[in-house]
């Protein structure tokens, strides 16, 4: 007699102690280890850079932390972004939510980490794009690279002496992708 395992929600997940981290695909609780120094580094690299924009021309909201995005429903997918951008105009008034954000943000940004597999961050793009996402950036420290993926069009490679954009996701947003490696 084989039997189905318990599948989780993305309440369990929020009511879990939070001394690891993890991020529930298709109700399966999947463990992550602690970033890396570099990794976290190029994270608040680029977090400040963003975040000073979106702040000084009053955008929306940029998260970091990975911070949880309830993607999919029955069976739940929460994906915890390294950075995330949600525009102003999706952010509920008054209060900002306490638990996972209802939906895919505009922009999800996701720092390789030395033990990602390819098909792990394919995954992780295909969830953010198929939740609504606008905008995926992949940053690869070890080839010092920053992928953008969009909806219906075919990647595009940046490396150090481009510059990467926001587009009409974050408007007037540029930086060296240099300049998140630094």
């Amino acid at each position: 007699m084989t039997t189905t395992p318990q599948l989780m929600t993305a309440d369990d997940l929020l009511r879990m102690p939070s001394d690891q981290r993890c991020e529930l695909i298709e109700g399966e609780l999947i463990p992550m280890a602690p970033a890396g120094f570099d990794h976290g580094a190029i994270i608040t690299n680029l977090s400040l850079l963003l975040a000073m924009h979106v702040k000084k021309h009053q955008l929306g909201i940029v998260t970091g932390a990975e911070t949880g995005f309830h993607l999919r429903r029955n069976p739940d997918t929460v994906r915890g972004a390294d950075i995330a951008f949600v525009k102003a105009s999706r952010v509920p008034q008054g209060a900002r939510p306490t638990g996972y954000f209802p939906g895919a943000p505009d922009l999800a940004v996701e720092v390789v980490s030395p033990s990602d597999t390819v098909k792990e961050v394919e995954d992780k793009v295909d969830d953010y794009l198929q939740a609504g996402a606008a905008l995926v950036w992949i940053v690869n420290p070890r080839r010092r690279t920053v992928t953008i993926h969009r909806r219906d069009l075919p990647p595009t490679m940046l490396r150090e002496i481009d510059t990467l954009g926001g587009d009409d996701v974050v408007p007037g947003f540029s930086c060296s992708v240099a300049e998140i490696f630094a």
